[in-house]
C-alpha cells in the first residue's frame, strides 16, 4: 500500500533528475514509487551508488522530480526495509548493502544460459569439499540459503565506534605477537558473554579464541587423533559441513538418527564410539532441541567415558521458547564446547572460541600455536569491545525482531505455495527445514529452483541414511519481499515436477 497521499503523485508534474538521469515520465502510472525504488536498486547493483554514497534528501529529490516528497519517501523506505540502505539523520540516507545481480527476464538467453550449466555441475553428482564455494558462487537472484546472517544488518557504525575506542587506547606492544589463546580482554569478556546466554562458568583463561568453529573443529580433530580418537559421531540428519571437516582431518563420522527429541542416545551408546559432535541447543537441521530425558541419558554416557563435541551455532538466535543451557555449562569435563560470531555478526569476521576439557586444552593450545601463532589482534579487541559496552547486545535484540517478522513471512509463504508441506524448526535459528510427503528428490528440485534464480538446499546433503525430501531454508538474510517471492517460484516448481510425472 502506497505512502504517498492517494493521488499527489498523478496531479504533479513530471520532470527529470540529474541524479543518475532518471525520467520519473516513464514509470508506470500509480506504480510511480515502485519504479523509483527498483532505479535505486538497479544503481545500486552496478555500482554507481556505491556502499557509503548518500541518497538526495526527499524534500530535494522530489522537488528535481516533479513529484511529491511522500512518493519519494516511500521509495526510500522500500530499500531500507531490504535492508539496502539506512537512514542517519543529518547524515542523510546511506547505501549499507550491495543488491545481488539484476536477474535476466525468465525466457531470455540468460536465463536460458544459466537454467542449463550451474543446477546442472551443482546437483547432479554427491556433494564433494567444494560443494559450498560453488553453491555461493551461483548466480541466483533470491538467496534462501541456511546459515547465512542478515549481513545487510552488520553494526558498521558501532564497530567504528569500537575500533576508534580500541585505536585510541592501544599500546604499542598490543601490536606485536600475542598469547595463542586469544586476547585476555576478548576472553574476559566472552567469558562473561558465555555466562548471560549461555549458562557458562568458565574461567576466561581456560578459553581459547578461534577463527570461527570450522577451526575449533579442526584443531580438536588433530589432537583427538593423536590421543587415539578416529571416529567420532555427528547427527543424521546433520550439518554435512561439520562432517567433511571431521572427515577431512581423518575422523570417520558414523551417523548417529535424530528423532523427534533430538539424538537417539540409546543409537549412539549401542554403537560403542567413543566420541560425538552434536547441535542440542537448535539441532541442525531439523531444528529439535535435545529433550530432558535424552539430555539426561547422554550425561550418563558422557559420565561413563564418552565424549561430546557441542557445536552452538546459533543458539543466541531464538524467539518463541525458553533459552536452552549448554551442556557445557552443567559437564565440562566430557564437553568441548565451540561457538563463534558467525552467525550474530558475519562470518567474515573469522571469531570463535573453544573450550575443552583440561586433559586436552594444552595439545588444543600447542596446535593453535602451530596453526597461526593466534588469531589477529584487532577484530578480538573490537569484538571485546562492543561486547563489554552493550552494543552487541542491542545488535541481538534487534535481529530477533527482524527475524521473527521474516520467519512468520516464510511460514506464511510456505503455507500458501506449499500445502502439505511439514515445517520444522521455527521456535529458533535462521532456517526453517520443510519436508514433503510426496515422493520426490530434493536434488532435482533444488537445480529447478536454481534454474529459476532461487537458490535452496536440499536436505538429503545433509543426510547420511534415506530420510524423508526435503529442503533447508535460509531466512535471516533476505527481505520479506524475496522471501514471499522466492516460495512462490518454489511453489510453481514443485508444481511443474509433479505435473511431469503424471
Amino acid at each position: 500500500m502506497s505512502r504517498a497521499k492517494p493521488g499527489s503523485d498523478d496531479r504533479s508534474k513530471t520532470s527529470a533528475s540529474d541524479f543518475l538521469q532518471l525520467d520519473i515520465g516513464v514509470a508506470p502510472a500509480g506504480r510511480r514509487a515502485e519504479w523509483l525504488a527498483d532505479q535505486l536498486r538497479l544503481a545500486i547493483s552496478d555500482g554507481r551508488l556505491p556502499l557509503g554514497g548518500r541518497l538526495p534528501a526527499s524534500r530535494v529529490f522530489a522537488e528535481d522530480l516533479g513529484v511529491s516528497r511522500g512518493l519519494v519517501t516511500e521509495a526510500y523506505q522500500r530499500l531500507i526495509e531490504d535492508g539496502h540502505v539506512v537512514g542517519r539523520g543529518r547524515a542523510g540516507t546511506v547505501v549499507v548493502a550491495a543488491v545481488g545481480p539484476v536477474p535476466a527476464e525468465v525466457g531470455s538467453p540468460v536465463a536460458a544460459q544459466t537454467a542449463t550449466t550451474e543446477p546442472v555441475t551443482l546437483f547432479s553428482a554427491p556433494p564433494g569439499n567444494d560443494v559450498f564455494d560453488a553453491f555461493r558462487a551461483a548466480p541466483a537472484r533470491i538467496d534462501l540459503s541456511p546459515g547465512l546472517p542478515d549481513l545487510a544488518a552488520f553494526p558498521r557504525a558501532a564497530w567504528l565506534r569500537a575500533e576508534r575506542t580500541v585505536l585510541d587506547n592501544l599500546a604499542p606492544a598490543d601490536l606485536g605477537y600475542g598469547d595463542p589463546r586469544g586476547t585476555a580482554t576478548l576472553r574476559l569478556a566472552a567469558a562473561s558473554w558465555l555466562a548471560r546466554y549461555r549458562g557458562i562458568r568458565v574461567d576466561p583463561a581456560e578459553i581459547i579464541i578461534v577463527a570461527g568453529v570450522a577451526q575449533g573443529i579442526g584443531l580438536l580433530a588433530q589432537v583427538l587423533l593423536d590421543a587415539g580418537i578416529t571416529s567420532m559421531a555427528v547427527e543424521d540428519p546433520g550439518s554435512l559441513g561439520a562432517r567433511q571437516h571431521l572427515r577431512n582431518w581423518g575422523l570417520d563420522t558414523p551417523p548417529i538418527p535424530v528423532g523427534p527429541a533430538g539424538l537417539r542416545v540409546d543409537a549412539l551408546a549401542a554403537s560403542g564410539l567413543p566420541a560425538v559432535m552434536l547441535t542440542p541447543a537448535h539441532q541442525f537441521p531439523t531444528g529439535v532441541v535435545l529433550g530432558g530425558e535424552p539430555r539426561r541419558r547422554l550425561m550418563r554416557w558422557a559420565e561413563a567415558g564418552g565424549l561430546i563435541v557441542e557445536d552452538d551455532y546459533d543458539a543466541e538466535h531464538r524467539y518463541d521458547r525458553s533459552p536452552v543451557p549448554a551442556l557445557r555449562s552443567v559437564l565440562a569435563e566430557q564437553v568441548c564446547y565451540t561457538g563463534s560470531v558467525s552467525k550474530l555478526l558475519a562470518p567474515a569476521l573469522r571469531v570463535g572460541w573453544l573450550l575443552a576439557p583440561a586433559r586436552y586444552r594444552d595439545a588444543l593450545v600447542a596446535a593453535k600455536r602451530n596453526a597461526d601463532l593466534g588469531s589477529a589482534v584487532l577484530p578480538q579487541l573490537v569484538l571485546a569491545e562492543l561486547m563489554t559496552s552493550g552494543a552487541l547486545e542491542r545488535h541481538l535484540r534487534l535481529l530477533r525482531r527482524r527475524h521473527v517478522r521474516r520467519r512468520d513471512t516464510m511460514i506464511r509463504a510456505i503455507r500458501t505455495h506449499l500445502p502439505g508441506a511439514a515445517v520444522h524448526g521455527a521456535a529458533a535459528g535462521l532456517h526453517l527445514m520443510v519436508t514433503f510427503g510426496r515422493d520426490l528428490a530434493d536434488v532435482d528440485l533444488a537445480a529447478a529452483c536454481l534454474a529459476e534464480g532461487v537458490k535452496v538446499q536440499p536436505l538429503s546433503w545433509h543426510c547420511q541414511r534415506p530420510y524423508r525430501p526435503g529442503l533447508v531454508l535460509g531466512y535471516a538474510a533476505s527481505p520479506s519481499s524475496e522471501i514471499e517471492d522466492g516460495l512462490a517460484a518454489l511453489g510453481r516448481v514443485l508444481h511443474g515436477l509433479g505435473a511431469s510425472r503424471r
